[in-house]
């Protein structure tokens, strides 16, 4: 299974992306509605994303203080056998215990492991090609996040100090370790794993969890734009129109011509009644985003259900091509190409499928598929 990294929401998206002018903490405050939601159903504590059960204490008691043998320990030996699932966003003991999680939970163990070995831990948000999951209505755009180690500098000589930084990616392409990237502090991280967190309580209708969670993730990080994205899509789940046009007016002030933003707020204007303002904003939607995420995607799923397999085939490929790293397009790509007696294009795709599957389930699916695929056009 290929590892993917974060976990990121809206209606029409939740995304990543900076602010222009960060909001301060008071201003954020001024945002949220307490009393309107129930208490959530387990506590939103930070101190428990980095904190280490005792087992992993244990377990780095055994390791030497240095990145390459952390880094060994935990995934190139296999003995503890963690592999990428993006079920949901572990911290660092729940990732540890069930050894697998997303690219950010892999992210936060390893940190977690980093500085218990006292040592010096960078993370980084990495630009990778667009790729888009989904969950009923809602769209989750995932970005991709690694983390770099080293020894503490008073403990290098000058001449290793700038050789013993080790990357950690997650993301097993060759190309990988040429793609730009950012720093993300330690905050941020923070705050994207609570995002996530009331990104996939949103997904499981638990729109009181996600308020929790997505409460803390402006305080952590009050200049996370994607969390008052975030923010806005509960309170509209919640019935609160009027605060979420609050919030996501809040979040266009930084993020004009943010994709995300201006769809979610364009909905929320046409169900107060705002209709003028929201086709203007579905103009600008049109300006900054030529073509919807699933838009390929779902016209092929309607030339399927016409009987159209050519033009499905189309727009399946289509849809790949601009997002090729999400599993559900090459399976569909498959089906269309095997349909088309392209079995060597349907074998390619389902492997592919297999290889870009976030869970193990998925991975499982496809194995299957593809094993009776093989069999069929053996016989």
């Amino acid at each position: 299974m290929r590892a993917w990294a974060v976990l990121l929401l809206s209606l029409a998206g939740l995304w990543l992306s900076g602010c222009a002018a960060p909001p301060t903490v008071a201003q954020a405050d001024s945002l949220f509605a307490d009393a309107r939601f129930a208490p959530p159903s387990e506590p939103v504590r930070v101190a428990d994303i980095f904190a280490l059960s005792p087992e992993m204490n244990r377990y780095a008691a055994s390791l030497p203080p240095n990145p390459k043998a952390l880094v060994d320990a935990l995934y190139t030996r296999g003995e503890l056998k963690i592999e990428y699932d993006a079920t949901m966003t572990r911290n660092a003991a729940q990732a540890f215990e069930a050894r697998s999680g997303n690219c950010l939970s892999l992210v936060i163990m390893t940190a977690a492991f980093a500085k218990q070995l006292e040592l010096s831990v960078y993370y980084q948000s990495v630009f990778t090609d667009e790729t888009w999951a989904r969950s009923g209505d809602i769209q989750f755009s995932i970005d991709h996040v690694n983390l770099s180690m080293s020894r503490r500098l008073a403990e290098l000589d000058r001449t290793a100090r700038f050789q013993q930084v080790l990357t950690v990616d997650f993301l097993p392409r060759p190309e990988s370790g040429q793609q730009r990237a950012r720093v993300l502090s330690e905050a941020t991280v923070v705050a994207m794993f609570l995002n996530n967190r009331a990104a996939e309580s949103l997904a499981r209708g638990r729109v009181d969890d996600a308020y929790w969670w997505a409460r803390e993730a402006v305080v952590q990080d009050p200049s996370l734009a994607r969390a008052y994205n975030t923010l806005g899509v509960v309170y509209r789940r919640h019935g609160d129109l009027a605060l979420a046009e609050r919030v996501l007016r809040h979040a266009l002030a930084s993020e004009p011509d943010n994709p995300q933003v201006v769809s979610n707020l364009a909905q929320v204007l046409s169900e107060r009644g705002n209709s003028s303002e929201a086709r203007e904003l579905r103009v600008h939607l049109a300006r900054i985003e030529a073509e919807p995420p699933f838009a390929s995607f779902d016209r092929g799923q309607e030339a399927l259900r016409r009987g159209d397999i050519a033009a499905a085939h189309e727009l399946f490929a289509r849809q790949v091509k601009r997002a090729p790293y999400y599993h559900e397009f090459h399976y569909w790509l498959a089906v269309t190409a095997a349909r088309l007696g392209e079995a060597a294009e349907a074998r390619k795709h389902l492997a592919l499928a297999m290889d870009t599957s976030t869970t193990r389930d998925d991975y499982d699916l496809y194995a299957g598929k593809l094993m009776r695929l093989q069999v069929s056009l053996a016989q």
